[in-house]
């Protein structure tokens, strides 16, 4: 069914179809700098980089993508010139000095400032020559639908788990807001392009706010090292599938190299997501996840973002911290400070957090005029009716709090509602009894980390505090099990936010915890904040997204599918598509020919409904097998009785039934086993366990073969299904540790079968039979489309060739599909095989055949 969300990217993208103007040109500055490709090409064009050669040494870029540049912005009213300054706040700010001295950082994103057109040219030039900063500039309307439309109206509440039903709170879908989306992340492609040198350069994307943007770059430059990270959260599979271009973010984001996220549960929630929409599988090998798509493996890392030491330090250092902190002393002499400082936003639970304060004060009569809590709202990032809603409601709570349990010089809650600067707020940090963040869903979110830091304290802001350089310093923490730093801080009260009483009770336990255990829980986050550092947070990535990338020169790569569909196929560069022409002419000047063929999904499609041969099939095999010259095989997991059936009227084609435990060499030889004496005692001890499952399991059953069990879990629900084959694997192999069988997990699969049976097994039987007859084969095809036909692709490079042979064998191992194989070749599909098939049909002779050549005793080469 055709998808309105699939449109060509260049449709969805330009600015004709949402009559936006184009962003402006290419920066000519770009040009001084090493490294940067000239004459970049239309970013519409594709560059299939098809050369195989590693990087030159140029120096290097590291290029940080983000919605917004690490600057402020302000226009001089005299002169009318714009002034820029870093951001010291942004959470970016901090990379351009994370990496070693030789790598030039550039940033590329957007000003929060609106610059006229007739501007743009100079202020580009300025920022690029001053910060290394290159501007995206977004038209007005564009900007609105793109960041206060689709991004925070739409992806930011779903992100957080706010469903649309209400549109009175959050957006429902709307096209012109995605369409909005994608082009505005191609404009930032576009910008990203013009600095970057696809063989040297990192660029790190950063946020749901481009997570269409990795398939812009990666259709410009296949082998471009790129990597993302999310500062959100990722939903689980129920909230995410849900959006109407789901897969379309998901192959977005899987056009990159590596993904990070804060935490083990947005990953997860992202690999169910890939599992469930997709059907891909991840792989966890000596500590990295990875998800193979399309011959390429995407790495996830897991890695929560650090705060800047540096920065903190600073604050702490300047005499306005000192400053501060003598007036909150002055202020609060005698209350034991409870400290909140939160974003207006509704997922931030200030109001609930508000009414465990109260709880607090209801419960502990005590504490009325000895505990305040000091509650600082930073401005709202997004505007909308929720934000108004939540802080009406704030300053509702607040107003009953301080009348119900205030008194003259006592006020129970404090609410500063302005633009704290960032010296104040460290000072509140440094006299803070309790941090209290209890966000009913937040990302990662750094004021713990903060305050953690703060109370450690520096010699100047311990002398304006009055303590001892050598006295122990104490924090208490109480956090939402909601947010992403809370795994990290395993020494804080975790509470559940929407569980006022617990809230409070936690409140209690952090201000009358002893001062010992004050010390030892901080002690305990400060080694862990003081280490893990955006510093730390940065090189660690980048180390990853470098490793990530190494095998990109070792590989050839194509650019498949249209639109945002789009994606990149990475093989050998040995692996190729087998030409019929190729295959034709080697098989007319052979004679001793062996032929193998899997059955479903090579010569019947997978996907069909019916599984019996076509008389086409029947056909061509009868050809193939009536040639002399030619021993064919058909080596199937199904079973005999299936196969002899179907393929009766070829009576001299070979069958190897249940992947090789029987064989046939001819219609009229009797099935044979692998081994003379097979005990399937086993099975008692398997099919137990496996029915234990399968009741457990909806959607799953057994396949119960003659030699074989057979567990099959594709109708299951993927997740489950998935974690009960890996459970009922690590269950198998104990109860059959002394049995003479193998247990083994496949797609959807886990299948119990005798030791040595294997597709490979059976073409090393044949091809041996042949070269002891004198009958060395000068010609193999082997063609299969599954994990078991790569046994026979290996065992007939290595089986085949004999030394007496003067001329070596000519081989064709085949996979069906592009994929990575350890085949040479690969057809498309099923209609390719069957077309290949019929061309060497056509050639081969249709003499009469002796039975002779390939009829043997089993036995002999067993």
């Amino acid at each position: 069914m055709f998808s309105r969300s699939c449109i060509s990217l260049l449709e969805l993208a330009s600015g004709e179809m949402l009559n936006f103007p184009q962003t402006p040109r290419a920066l000519t500055k770009v040009m001084t700098l090493q490294g940067v490709i000239p004459d970049a090409k239309n970013s519409d064009g594709i560059n299939n980089e098809g050369v195989n050669v590693p990087p030159s040494e140029i120096c290097e870029k590291k290029i940080i993508v983000a919605n917004f540049l690490p600057l402020h912005a302000q226009k001089d009213t005299k002169s009318g010139k714009w002034c820029f300054s870093f951001d010291e706040d942004a959470i970016l700010f901090p990379l351009k000095d994370c990496f070693s001295s030789g790598t030039v950082v550039i940033f590329v994103g957007s000003l929060k400032v609106d610059i006229e057109a007739s501007e743009q040219e100079e202020v580009s030039q300025k920022l690029l020559e001053e910060f290394n900063c290159v501007p995206t500039f977004l038209p007005s309307e564009l900007h609105k639908k793109y960041y206060h439309g689709f991004c925070k109206q739409y992806l930011w509440p779903l992100f957080h788990y706010m469903l649309p039903m209400c549109p009175d709170h959050s957006n429902r879908f709307d096209r012109q807001l995605w369409q909005a989306y994608v082009s505005a992340n191609k404009i930032y492609a576009d910008k990203v392009m013009e600095v970057v040198n696809p063989e040297n350069d990192y660029v790190w994307v950063h946020d749901y706010h481009l997570m269409i943007l990795p398939t812009f770059l990666r259709r410009r430059f296949t082998r471009v090292k790129l990597g993302f990270f999310l500062h959100s959260p990722f939903p689980s599979s129920e909230i995410y599938r849900t959006l109407p271009v789901r897969d379309e973010i998901l192959r977005a984001l899987l056009n990159v190299d590596l993904i990070g996220f804060h935490t083990f549960d947005y990953a997860r929630h992202f690999l169910s997501c890939c599992s469930r929409m997709l059907g891909l599988e991840y792989e966890s090998k000596r500590g990295y996840i990875g998800l193979e798509y399309f011959g390429r493996t995407v790495y996830i890392k897991i890695l929560p973002v650090g705060i800047h030491m540096g920065r903190l330090e600073s604050a702490l250092n300047h005499p306005s911290s000192s400053v501060k902190v003598k007036e909150i002393q002055e202020q609060f002499r005698g209350k034991k400070i409870i400290l909140g400082v939160d974003d207006m936003d509704i997922f931030k639970g200030i109001s609930m957090k508000l009414l465990a304060m109260e709880q607090l004060l209801q419960q502990h009569p005590e504490f009325r005029g000895k505990v305040v809590l000091v509650q600082i709202v930073n401005p709202a990032r997004s505007t909308g009716k929720d934000v108004q809603e939540a802080k009406k409601e704030t300053y509702s709570t607040t107003r009953r709090i301080n009348q119900v349990f205030g008194f003259p010089g006592y006020e129970p809650v404090v609410l500063i509602d302005r633009c704290v600067p960032f010296h104040e707020k460290t000072a509140y940090y440094s006299l803070a009894e309790c941090c209290i963040v209890n966000a009913v869903r937040d990302g990662m979110n750094l004021v713990p980390y903060k305050y953690i830091i703060c109370r450690q304290g520096t010699p100047n802001m311990d002398k304006a505090v009055g303590f001892a350089s050598d006295s122990p310093r104490t924090s208490t923490l109480v956090v939402s099990e909601f947010i992403g730093c809370s795994p990290s801080l395993s020494g804080a009260i975790r509470v559940n936010p929407w569980n006022i009483e617990d809230v409070a009770d936690a409140l209690n336990v952090a201000i009358t915890m002893p001062a010992l255990e004050k010390q030892l829980r901080h002690e305990k986050h400060y080694r862990y904040v003081s280490s893990h550092d955006v510093a730390y947070w940065s090189r660690s990535f980048m180390q990853d997204l470098e490793r990530a990338c190494k095998d990109h020169y070792r590989k050839r790569c194509w650019g498949i599918g249209f639109g945002l569909n789009f994606r990149i196929l990475s093989l050998s560069p040995s692996f190729r598509k087998l030409s019929i022409d190729h295959i034709l002419s080697a098989y007319k000047r052979t004679n001793r020919r062996a032929i193998f063929l899997d059955y479903d999904g090579t010569i019947v499609p997978e996907s069909s409904i019916v599984k019996t041969p076509s008389p086409e099939v029947i056909s061509i095999l009868k050809n193939l097998c009536s040639d002399p010259k030619n021993t064919v095989f058909i080596v199937s997991g199904r079973g005999q009785n299936s196969l002899s059936e179907w393929f009766a009227q070829c009576e001299n084609l070979g069958i190897a039934a249940e992947h090789g435990y029987f064989i046939r060499w001819s219609s009229t030889s009797s099935w044979e086993t692998s081994s003379s004496a097979i005990d399937f005692e086993w099975k008692q001890i398997a099919e137990p366990v496996m029915k234990l499952y399968t009741e457990a399991t909806d959607g799953s059953y057994i396949e119960t073969k003659e030699s074989a069990l057979v567990w099959h879990h594709l109708d299951a629900d993927p997740d489950f299904g998935s974690c009960q084959a890996m459970e009922m694997l690590d269950h198998l192999e104990n109860v059959l540790a002394n049995e003479p069988v193998v247990v083994k997990r496949g797609q959807h699969i886990v299948e119990v079968k005798p030791q040595g049976v294997t597709k490979g097994l059976v073409a090393q039987k044949v091809l041996s039979m042949m070269i002891s007859n004198g009958n060395a084969p000068d010609f193999v095809l082997c063609i299969g489309d599954d994990r078991s036909d790569e046994d026979m692709f290996e065992s007939i490079s290595s089986t085949s060739y004999n030394p007496s042979q003067p001329v070596a064998p000519e081989i064709f191992a085949c996979t069906v599909g592009q994929k990575p194989s350890k085949a040479r070749y690969y057809l498309d599909d099923t209609v390719d095989v069957i077309t290949l098939l019929k061309g060497l049909a056509a050639d081969s002779s249709l003499k009469p055949r002796c039975n002779w050549e390939i009829q043997a005793p089993f036995e002999n080469i067993m």
